[in-house]
């Protein structure tokens, strides 16, 4: 009785100071029915702050998202920036169109110029690439996105970029979490009613105008396509951008056009998730375009797809979208350092030693490919590409549209497809075959226990092939710092390897499977494929049996 006491009082005090009305009815509901199930589930901690900055579901109380976390969340960031002698800094902030994004930007602007420091906001709901952009061309020692990306429909987050353009990363995150945790009440957090500024359209302009220079001056420009904004806020400035390079004006999926926060028509807003491409195929089929694109609700990432021969589609994984425009980056003459996270394919790693550029891995993330010297394309399997590191130091969906639509432009000219290019670089350095094994789970104890199961119990073999070295990157290595993550590569000529880690933005075990078929000649392919998926196939499902999922 004591414990739900006490649950009871620290629930009331939350609500005593809630500033969202919403919020602040749904708590008192709760309280007043004696919920003390689900008040337990909101009050059993806070959302923790890390280097994806903070992500959850939407209501009350300290373990959703809601304006009294984030105005905790803003105050520690402005402790932080002046503890850092940024006292009178700009810091930017930008939103999507998700429930509550322009409260918590709104949010952010107060405290931080309440906190002393310099406000502008995006002048509304805009794609997380032109935030990105907007910090380094603005000046400003920080960034605020406000967005949960392509996560289901009740969830917000809140995205923090530095002065350098990229995402945080350790130990910036721990310090800006050891000062919000230092946040007494929302009383203490100063919050004017004004004082920011509402920024126009002048740094989308600006962002709009960099994107020209993905592209090679005078290159072709006559691929046609179809675009799907997965109910987010890419569509706009997709076809401004679109419009600007001269290439023919992409027909819209028109029930997916519009944000949407409900996102009516997919059951998660993520391209890659089952069913979410279904009506870009069906346009498609009705238009007849040579590509399909499509971007996730906040348009940093870029999905694309290929017409069949049997006069379907196919959405090409994020690794083969990552080659492609690696091999189009090459042709055009780019030289610098290709990056990748370890995660993605090692594809990437053999076109650069080819081509003679520079080559490196890092963790996954953005927050860490954005930050490798001399970087000149980033890319992850994840569907997210980096393309012009000078203007966005982090995943941008729609210059990668953009490029992909002049490399099809480029080949359509010859009377080839990206699929013909593929088949190119599965000729020069073997066919390699990805796949991933994702579990989302309601229970987060499920992906801990299959972690320390596969850590206990490593396996021996997958798919009759031993299992040559395992690796804990908790522990770290000599080019990675630590992550929760394991790491296989097997025996044979296939050169198989197996990497397990939790996701770190949704509730997901997530396992990413390769293969590297050699193949003879172009005769080979097909039945290089085949045998790929078999092996894949084949370690999926021990995998699975091993880790208990």
């Amino acid at each position: 009785m004591q414990e739900q006491d006490d649950l009871i009082t620290r629930a009331r005090a939350w609500l005593a100071e809630d500033p969202d009305q919403e919020t602040a009815d749904e708590l008192a509901k709760l309280i007043e029915s004696g919920d003390t199930a689900e008040l337990a589930d909101r009050f059993c901690g806070t959302l923790q702050f890390g280097t994806a900055g903070l992500r959850g579901e939407i209501g009350a109380g300290p373990m959703r998202m809601n304006r009294s976390v984030v105005i905790r969340a803003a105050a520690g960031l402005a402790a932080y920036l002046r503890a850092q002698g940024h006292a009178d800094g700009l810091v930017v902030v930008g939103y999507d169109a998700r429930y509550k994004s322009a409260d918590f930007a709104r949010d952010t602007a107060a405290v931080m110029t309440g906190a002393g420091l310099r406000a502008a906001v995006l002048p509304r709901p805009l794609p997380t690439p032109v935030l990105a952009y907007a910090i380094r061309h603005l000046g400003a020692v920080a960034g605020v996105e406000v967005t949960a990306s392509h996560n289901p429909p009740r969830d917000n987050g809140y995205k923090v970029y530095l002065g350098d353009g990229s995402q945080i990363v350790s130990p910036a995150d721990e310090e800006i979490a050891r000062q919000i945790a230092r946040v007494d009440s929302l009383a203490s957090v100063p919050r004017p009613e004004s004082g920011w500024e509402d920024l126009g359209d002048e740094v989308l302009e600006a962002y709009l105008a960099r994107t020209d220079a993905v592209l090679t001056p005078g290159s072709p420009r006559g691929v046609r396509t179809v675009y799907t904004a997965m109910h987010g806020v890419g569509k706009d400035v997709v076809m401004a951008a679109f419009a600007r390079a001269g290439f023919p004006t992409p027909v819209l999926v028109a029930e997916q056009a519009e944000p949407d926060p409900a996102f009516p028509t997919v059951a998660f807003p993520n391209p890659e998730e089952p069913g979410a491409m279904d009506l870009s195929f069906a346009k498609a089929a009705e238009a007849g375009p040579d590509i399909v694109i499509a971007n996730d609700p906040d348009a940093d990432r870029c999905a694309v797809a290929v017409p069949t021969a049997d006069g379907g589609w196919r959405m090409l994984r994020g690794d083969e979208v990552g080659a492609l425009l690696a091999a189009h980056l090459v042709h055009k003459g780019a030289r610098g350092v290709f990056a990748e996270s370890i995660v993605s394919s090692s594809l990437l790693g053999r076109i650069a030693e080819a081509a003679g550029v520079g080559y490196e891995e890092t963790l996954t993330g953005f927050k860490w490919i954005s930050r490798v010297e001399g970087l000149r394309y980033g890319y992850e399997e994840a569907l997210g590409y980096c393309v012009d590191p000078e203007g966005v130091r982090d995943k941008d969906g729609i210059t990668a549209a953009l490029l992909v639509a002049e490399l099809a432009s480029e080949l359509k000219e010859q009377g080839r497809t990206l699929t013909d290019l593929l088949d190119d670089l599965a000729m020069a350095h073997g066919l390699h075959a990805t796949d991933q094994l994702s579990v989302r789970v309601s229970d987060l104890s499920v992906i801990a226990d299959a972690m320390a199961a596969l850590r206990t119990r490593p396996p021996a073999a997958l798919a009759g092939l031993r299992v040559v070295s395992a690796e804990d990157l908790a522990q770290g290595t000599a080019a990675l710092p630590p992550t929760d993550g394991l790491r296989y590569h097997l025996d044979g000529d296939y050169k198989a390897r197996v990497i397990v880690r939790p996701s770190g933005t949704e509730p997901k075990l997530k396992c990413y499977l390769e293969v590297v078929v050699p193949v003879a000649d172009a005769a080979d392919l097909t039945p290089a494929r085949g045998r790929g998926q078999d092996v894949l196939d084949a370690i999926k499902k021990d995998l699975a049996a091993a880790a208990g999922i």
